[in-house]
Protein backbone atom coordinates (compact mmCIF):
# COMPACT_ATOMS: atom_id res chain seq x y z
CA UNK A 1 0.00 0.00 0.00
CA UNK A 2 1.37 3.25 -1.05
CA UNK A 3 1.57 6.06 1.47
CA UNK A 4 0.52 9.60 0.83
CA UNK A 5 3.59 11.70 1.05
CA UNK A 6 3.49 14.07 4.03
CA UNK A 7 3.60 17.80 3.21
CA UNK A 8 5.63 19.86 5.61
CA UNK A 9 3.69 22.50 7.55
CA UNK A 10 4.24 25.96 6.15
CA UNK A 11 6.77 28.03 7.98
CA UNK A 12 6.77 31.74 8.62
CA UNK A 13 9.26 32.05 5.81
CA UNK A 14 6.82 30.34 3.40
CA UNK A 15 3.81 32.46 4.41
CA UNK A 16 3.28 35.74 2.55
CA UNK A 17 4.01 38.69 4.74
CA UNK A 18 0.58 40.25 4.19
CA UNK A 19 -1.06 37.08 5.54
CA UNK A 20 0.59 37.22 8.94
CA UNK A 21 1.49 40.85 9.70
CA UNK A 22 -1.25 43.15 10.98
CA UNK A 23 -0.49 46.84 10.30
CA UNK A 24 0.39 48.51 13.57
CA UNK A 25 -2.03 51.28 14.58
CA UNK A 26 -0.48 54.61 15.32
CA UNK A 27 -1.09 55.51 18.91
CA UNK A 28 -1.61 59.23 19.42
CA UNK A 29 0.41 60.40 22.34
CA UNK A 30 -1.71 62.61 24.55
CA UNK A 31 -0.14 65.74 25.98
CA UNK A 32 0.60 65.67 29.65
CA UNK A 33 -1.41 68.05 31.83
CA UNK A 34 1.49 70.49 32.31
CA UNK A 35 1.96 70.68 28.52
CA UNK A 36 -1.78 71.32 28.08
CA UNK A 37 -1.67 74.12 30.67
CA UNK A 38 1.36 75.65 28.95
CA UNK A 39 -0.40 75.62 25.56
CA UNK A 40 -3.53 77.14 27.08
CA UNK A 41 -1.51 79.89 28.76
CA UNK A 42 0.26 80.64 25.48
CA UNK A 43 -3.08 80.86 23.64
CA UNK A 44 -4.44 83.26 26.28
CA UNK A 45 -1.33 85.46 26.08
CA UNK A 46 -1.56 85.63 22.28
CA UNK A 47 -5.30 86.41 22.40
CA UNK A 48 -4.89 89.15 25.02
CA UNK A 49 -1.83 90.64 23.36
CA UNK A 50 -3.08 90.79 19.78
CA UNK A 51 -6.87 90.41 19.61
CA UNK A 52 -9.00 91.34 22.66
CA UNK A 53 -8.26 92.11 26.30
CA UNK A 54 -10.58 92.94 29.22
CA UNK A 55 -10.29 96.33 30.91
CA UNK A 56 -11.76 97.40 34.24
CA UNK A 57 -12.92 100.97 34.92
CA UNK A 58 -11.61 101.99 38.36
CA UNK A 59 -12.54 105.70 38.38
CA UNK A 60 -15.14 108.25 37.29
CA UNK A 61 -13.12 110.27 34.78
CA UNK A 62 -15.13 108.88 31.83
CA UNK A 63 -18.63 109.32 33.28
CA UNK A 64 -21.24 109.24 31.78
CA UNK A 65 -20.04 106.76 29.12
CA UNK A 66 -18.07 104.67 31.62
CA UNK A 67 -18.62 104.38 35.35
CA UNK A 68 -16.67 102.75 38.15
CA UNK A 69 -17.29 98.98 38.01
CA UNK A 70 -17.64 98.65 34.23
CA UNK A 71 -15.73 95.93 32.38
CA UNK A 72 -15.15 96.35 28.66
CA UNK A 73 -13.38 94.56 25.84
CA UNK A 74 -10.42 96.33 24.32
CA UNK A 75 -9.61 95.63 20.66
CA UNK A 76 -5.82 95.36 20.38
CA UNK A 77 -5.34 95.54 16.59
CA UNK A 78 -6.73 98.96 15.50
CA UNK A 79 -3.55 100.99 16.17
CA UNK A 80 -0.87 98.33 15.67
CA UNK A 81 1.43 96.59 18.11
CA UNK A 82 4.53 97.42 20.10
CA UNK A 83 6.40 96.23 23.17
CA UNK A 84 3.62 97.76 25.26
CA UNK A 85 1.11 95.31 23.77
CA UNK A 86 2.78 92.37 25.51
CA UNK A 87 2.48 91.31 29.16
CA UNK A 88 5.02 93.11 31.34
CA UNK A 89 6.32 94.95 28.24
CA UNK A 90 8.37 91.95 27.15
CA UNK A 91 10.98 93.10 24.60
CA UNK A 92 9.75 90.77 21.86
CA UNK A 93 8.40 93.59 19.69
CA UNK A 94 9.86 96.99 18.75
CA UNK A 95 9.21 100.02 20.94
CA UNK A 96 7.67 101.72 17.90
CA UNK A 97 4.37 100.32 16.64
CA UNK A 98 4.23 97.89 13.75
CA UNK A 99 1.19 97.53 11.45
CA UNK A 100 0.51 101.03 12.77
CA UNK A 101 -2.69 103.02 12.24
CA UNK A 102 -3.70 106.32 13.81
CA UNK A 103 -6.86 106.78 15.90
CA UNK A 104 -9.80 108.92 14.91
CA UNK A 105 -11.22 111.82 16.89
CA UNK A 106 -13.78 110.47 19.34
CA UNK A 107 -12.19 107.03 19.80
CA UNK A 108 -12.13 105.80 23.40
CA UNK A 109 -8.61 104.44 23.88
CA UNK A 110 -6.57 102.62 26.51
CA UNK A 111 -2.93 103.69 26.74
CA UNK A 112 0.18 103.64 28.89
CA UNK A 113 0.08 106.87 30.89
CA UNK A 114 3.28 108.94 30.76
CA UNK A 115 4.76 109.75 34.19
CA UNK A 116 2.48 107.18 35.86
CA UNK A 117 4.69 104.09 35.85
CA UNK A 118 3.13 102.98 32.57
CA UNK A 119 -0.25 102.37 34.19
CA UNK A 120 -3.13 101.62 31.81
CA UNK A 121 -5.49 104.61 31.55
CA UNK A 122 -8.56 105.26 29.41
CA UNK A 123 -9.61 108.56 27.77
CA UNK A 124 -11.21 109.91 24.58
CA UNK A 125 -9.20 111.13 21.59
CA UNK A 126 -9.92 114.82 21.03
CA UNK A 127 -6.94 116.18 19.09
CA UNK A 128 -4.79 114.58 16.37
CA UNK A 129 -1.31 115.63 15.22
CA UNK A 130 -1.37 119.24 14.02
CA UNK A 131 -4.66 120.11 15.79
CA UNK A 132 -5.01 123.10 18.11
CA UNK A 133 -7.05 122.31 21.25
CA UNK A 134 -8.29 124.85 23.77
CA UNK A 135 -10.93 125.23 26.47
CA UNK A 136 -12.84 128.53 26.70
CA UNK A 137 -15.44 129.02 29.40
CA UNK A 138 -15.93 125.26 29.75
CA UNK A 139 -16.41 124.74 26.03
CA UNK A 140 -14.03 122.77 23.83
CA UNK A 141 -12.47 124.55 20.86
CA UNK A 142 -10.75 122.63 18.09
CA UNK A 143 -8.70 124.35 15.39
CA UNK A 144 -10.13 127.75 16.40
CA UNK A 145 -13.74 126.61 16.10
CA UNK A 146 -16.11 125.90 19.00
CA UNK A 147 -17.18 122.26 19.26
CA UNK A 148 -21.01 122.23 19.51
CA UNK A 149 -22.14 121.54 23.08
CA UNK A 150 -25.86 120.99 23.76
CA UNK A 151 -27.54 120.54 27.15
CA UNK A 152 -29.59 117.35 27.50
CA UNK A 153 -31.29 115.56 30.42
CA UNK A 154 -29.21 115.20 33.58
CA UNK A 155 -27.23 112.01 34.01
CA UNK A 156 -28.35 109.92 36.96
CA UNK A 157 -26.47 107.03 38.57
CA UNK A 158 -27.38 105.11 41.71
CA UNK A 159 -25.24 105.56 44.80
CA UNK A 160 -23.48 102.25 45.53
CA UNK A 161 -20.21 100.85 46.89
CA UNK A 162 -18.72 101.72 43.49
CA UNK A 163 -20.33 105.15 43.14
CA UNK A 164 -20.21 108.22 45.34
CA UNK A 165 -21.40 111.69 44.38
CA UNK A 166 -18.72 114.20 43.39
CA UNK A 167 -20.07 116.61 45.99
CA UNK A 168 -23.20 117.04 48.10
CA UNK A 169 -24.81 119.41 45.57
CA UNK A 170 -25.27 116.47 43.19
CA UNK A 171 -26.95 114.15 45.72
CA UNK A 172 -30.61 113.46 44.98
CA UNK A 173 -33.44 110.90 45.18
CA UNK A 174 -34.96 109.10 42.22
CA UNK A 175 -38.68 108.39 41.73
CA UNK A 176 -38.43 105.31 43.98
CA UNK A 177 -36.73 107.27 46.74
CA UNK A 178 -33.29 105.70 46.25
CA UNK A 179 -30.11 107.76 46.59
CA UNK A 180 -28.62 108.85 43.26
CA UNK A 181 -26.04 111.25 41.89
CA UNK A 182 -27.47 113.69 39.34
CA UNK A 183 -25.10 115.58 37.05
CA UNK A 184 -25.53 118.21 34.29
CA UNK A 185 -25.06 116.43 30.94
CA UNK A 186 -24.28 117.67 27.44
CA UNK A 187 -23.54 116.28 24.00
CA UNK A 188 -20.46 117.31 22.05
CA UNK A 189 -20.10 116.76 18.30
CA UNK A 190 -16.62 116.71 16.83
CA UNK A 191 -15.72 117.59 13.23
CA UNK A 192 -16.60 114.52 11.22
CA UNK A 193 -19.84 113.96 13.14
CA UNK A 194 -18.80 111.85 16.14
CA UNK A 195 -21.08 112.69 19.09
CA UNK A 196 -20.74 111.68 22.71
CA UNK A 197 -21.90 112.83 26.14
CA UNK A 198 -19.91 114.85 28.67
CA UNK A 199 -20.51 116.18 32.16
CA UNK A 200 -19.96 119.78 33.23
CA UNK A 201 -19.98 120.11 37.01
CA UNK A 202 -19.57 123.89 37.09
CA UNK A 203 -16.68 126.34 37.32
CA UNK A 204 -13.29 124.62 37.21
CA UNK A 205 -9.67 125.83 36.78
CA UNK A 206 -9.30 123.96 33.48
CA UNK A 207 -12.46 125.47 31.97
CA UNK A 208 -10.06 127.96 30.38
CA UNK A 209 -6.66 126.97 28.98
CA UNK A 210 -4.01 128.22 26.62
CA UNK A 211 -4.05 126.66 23.15
CA UNK A 212 -2.36 123.26 22.88
CA UNK A 213 -0.79 122.36 19.53
CA UNK A 214 -0.62 118.58 19.16
CA UNK A 215 2.86 117.51 17.94
CA UNK A 216 3.46 114.88 15.27
CA UNK A 217 3.12 111.36 16.61
CA UNK A 218 0.93 112.44 19.56
CA UNK A 219 -2.74 112.70 20.54
CA UNK A 220 -4.65 115.00 22.89
CA UNK A 221 -6.85 112.97 25.25
CA UNK A 222 -9.65 114.09 27.57
CA UNK A 223 -12.07 112.48 30.00
CA UNK A 224 -15.80 112.83 29.38
CA UNK A 225 -16.21 113.91 33.03
CA UNK A 226 -14.46 117.16 32.23
CA UNK A 227 -14.17 118.51 35.78
CA UNK A 228 -12.99 115.21 37.27
CA UNK A 229 -10.31 114.06 34.83
CA UNK A 230 -6.53 114.41 34.93
CA UNK A 231 -5.97 114.42 31.18
CA UNK A 232 -3.93 116.16 28.46
CA UNK A 233 -4.83 119.58 29.87
CA UNK A 234 -2.46 118.78 32.75
CA UNK A 235 1.30 118.23 32.48
CA UNK A 236 2.57 114.66 32.59
CA UNK A 237 3.83 114.30 36.13
CA UNK A 238 3.36 111.82 39.00
CA UNK A 239 0.11 112.50 40.77
CA UNK A 240 -0.96 114.84 37.97
CA UNK A 241 -2.02 114.60 34.37
CA UNK A 242 -0.78 112.75 31.30
CA UNK A 243 0.26 115.57 29.00
CA UNK A 244 -0.06 115.09 25.25
CA UNK A 245 0.36 111.34 24.76
CA UNK A 246 2.62 109.62 22.18
CA UNK A 247 0.61 107.51 19.74
CA UNK A 248 3.05 104.66 20.41
CA UNK A 249 1.58 104.46 23.94
CA UNK A 250 -1.84 103.41 22.65
CA UNK A 251 -2.85 99.84 23.50
CA UNK A 252 -6.19 99.61 21.74
CA UNK A 253 -9.75 100.86 21.31
CA UNK A 254 -12.77 100.22 23.54
CA UNK A 255 -15.32 98.10 21.67
CA UNK A 256 -18.09 96.62 23.81
CA UNK A 257 -19.27 96.59 27.43
CA UNK A 258 -19.16 93.02 28.71
CA UNK A 259 -20.05 93.48 32.41
CA UNK A 260 -20.84 96.10 35.04
CA UNK A 261 -21.28 95.86 38.78
CA UNK A 262 -22.23 98.36 41.46
CA UNK A 263 -19.73 96.75 43.84
CA UNK A 264 -22.36 95.21 46.11
CA UNK A 265 -21.58 91.54 45.39
CA UNK A 266 -20.23 89.23 48.11
CA UNK A 267 -18.51 85.90 47.42
CA UNK A 268 -20.39 84.11 50.20
CA UNK A 269 -23.77 85.35 48.96
CA UNK A 270 -24.14 84.07 45.36
CA UNK A 271 -27.47 85.84 44.83
CA UNK A 272 -25.67 89.18 45.15
CA UNK A 273 -23.59 88.31 42.06
CA UNK A 274 -26.77 88.96 40.09
CA UNK A 275 -28.38 91.70 42.16
CA UNK A 276 -25.18 93.80 41.95
CA UNK A 277 -25.02 93.59 38.15
CA UNK A 278 -25.98 96.68 36.16
CA UNK A 279 -27.79 94.68 33.47
CA UNK A 280 -28.84 97.76 31.49
CA UNK A 281 -25.19 98.58 30.73
CA UNK A 282 -24.21 95.23 29.22
CA UNK A 283 -23.55 94.98 25.49
CA UNK A 284 -23.16 98.70 24.78
CA UNK A 285 -20.71 99.52 21.98
CA UNK A 286 -18.37 102.48 21.45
Amino acid sequence: MSETPAHPAPTAADTPADATATPAKKVKKEDSFPVFVLKLALAVVIFRSFIFAPFYIPSESMVPRLINGDYLLLAKWPYGYSQRSLPFGLPLLPEKRIIASNPERGDVVVFKAPAHDDQDWIKRVIGLPGDTVQMKGGQLWLNNAAVPKVRIADFEVAVSPNTRCYSSQFMAKNAEGADVCRYPRFTETLPGGTSYEVLDLGAHPKDDTDPFIVPAGHVFLMGDNRDNSQDSRYPAEPGGGIGIVPVDNLLGRATVMMWSTDGGAEWLKPWTWFSAARWNRLGGTF
